[in-house]
């Protein structure tokens, strides 16, 4: 969500919400930051008795006092349910106790009172366990995204930035879209794709992918280089992973490259591989960025002997470049309509101009899409929006997302 995500971290990529998320109903019993979790359980211990002391000889609710431990075991931690239960054993010893011995539930009740906060604490404990190899998993979701899509610092390479990134799983975190940027001698190159499929291939294709754009963005004085290099990168991963007999071998990426020259501010340089094309966004409009068409990687070899179609094409200084995956354009509402990217923003810029500034195109983008097909998204859906700074330093809103 955040993710994704409606949003993550410096990108809106990394939820904040810490160890508390994968135990979210404590969130919903904290008060100022601190834990109440306690207080149903010591509300009950009370009620209890109060109530049986209120009834008649014929109708005991002391024994209704099982339920402390077990409500304990569901919201608060091993040590606390320990203790409710002791708390509850006496409760039913007093009260009981003190009642004439014709009225006294006796040892039956005592039994279950004390069978009961024995097993709310097992309960409790396996609860607790269960909770904590959420937390590592997630953790290791949480490490394997921010390898695959790292954060990037504010004006990275010279560009005002921004992107969000929303899984259709939202408990997965973590799937086959990806974006980055790359600063180097010859340039800023920027990458947005889409790895066919989900799981575990999808990620690694994407992590693979973005080895090879780091490396040769960095290093390739043209970008007609970078994109063979990822091609080639593509078929050999396809061939690595055939090998193994994987099902998965045959997976494709679609993808946009761009490059941002370092001798001129007025032009970006812009490959397309099977990909929406980039759109223009400025304060009096939108355009997709002429582009030619070529295979998505993984396919190139289906066309051997030409080079990537590189386009060069002119952008305007107040020109944001807005790159968005097919679970933004592919978007449905109720009714099968797919989702108006270019018109939806074409409106907001027309009533605020603001709209152009990355952080707030790709929360547009965001909040339409998950307004369009009323929160159920069949597939990864990616906003990554650039374009250069100013000439006097970053804008006010440059290098940040949406929170």
């Amino acid at each position: 969500m955040s993710q994704g995500d409606g949003g993550h971290g410096p990108h809106d990529r990394y939820p904040r919400a810490g160890r508390r998320d994968a135990v979210h109903r404590h969130e919903m019993l904290r008060v100022r930051g601190r834990s109440v979790a306690w207080l149903p359980p010591l509300v009950l211990l009370l009620l209890v008795p109060a109530v049986d002391h209120w009834t008649t000889g014929e109708f005991r609710t002391i024994s209704w006092i099982v339920l402390v431990p077990g409500i304990a075991a569901a919201i608060c931690g091993v040590w606390g349910t320990a203790v409710f239960a002791v708390l509850a054993v006496i409760a039913y010893t007093l009260v009981d106790g003190a009642w004439p011995h014709q009225y006294q539930s006796g040892l039956p009740d005592f039994i279950l009172v004390t069978v009961g906060g024995v097993l709310a604490t097992l309960a409790c404990a396996v609860r607790v366990r269960g909770e904590r190899r959420a937390l590592h998993l997630r953790d290791v979701a949480d490490t394997v995204r921010r390898t695959v899509l790292r954060p990037l610092p504010p004006g990275w390479g010279g560009l005002e930035h921004a992107g969000v990134y929303l899984t259709a799983d939202v408990q997965a975190r973590v799937g086959g879209d990806f974006y980055d940027i790359q600063p180097g001698p010859h340039g800023t190159r920027v990458l947005v794709g889409d790895v066919q499929g989900k799981g575990l291939g999808a990620v690694e294709t994407a992590s693979v992918l973005l080895g090879a754009f780091r490396e040769a963005g960095y290093h390739e004085p043209d970008l007609t280089r970078v994109a063979d290099r990822l091609e080639t990168r593509m078929l050999r991963h396809r061939e690595y992973t055939a090998a193994l007999g994987r099902r998965d071998g045959d997976r494709f990426a679609t993808a946009v490259l761009l490059g941002f020259p370092e001798d001129r501010t007025d032009v970006v340089d812009v490959v397309v591989f099977g990909h929406e094309p980039p759109l223009a966004v400025r304060p009096d409009g939108v355009r997709y960025l002429p582009t030619g068409g070529r295979l998505p990687l993984g396919y190139g070899d289906l066309v051997p002997g030409g080079p990537p179609d590189v386009r060069r094409v002119p952008v305007a200084p107040d020109e944001t470049l807005l790159l968005v995956t097919d679970g933004v354009t592919e978007a449905r509402d109720a009714d099968g309509t797919f989702y108006g990217l270019a018109a939806d923003v074409a409106r907001a810029v027309a009533q605020d101009p603001r709209a152009t500034r990355p952080a707030r195109l790709v929360a547009l983008v965001r909040d339409g899409t998950l307004r369009h097909s009323r929160g159920h998204l069949v597939d990864d859906t990616t906003a990554f929006a650039v374009r250069r700074r100013a000439a006097g330093g970053e804008g006010p809103e440059g290098g940040r997302s949406p929170s």
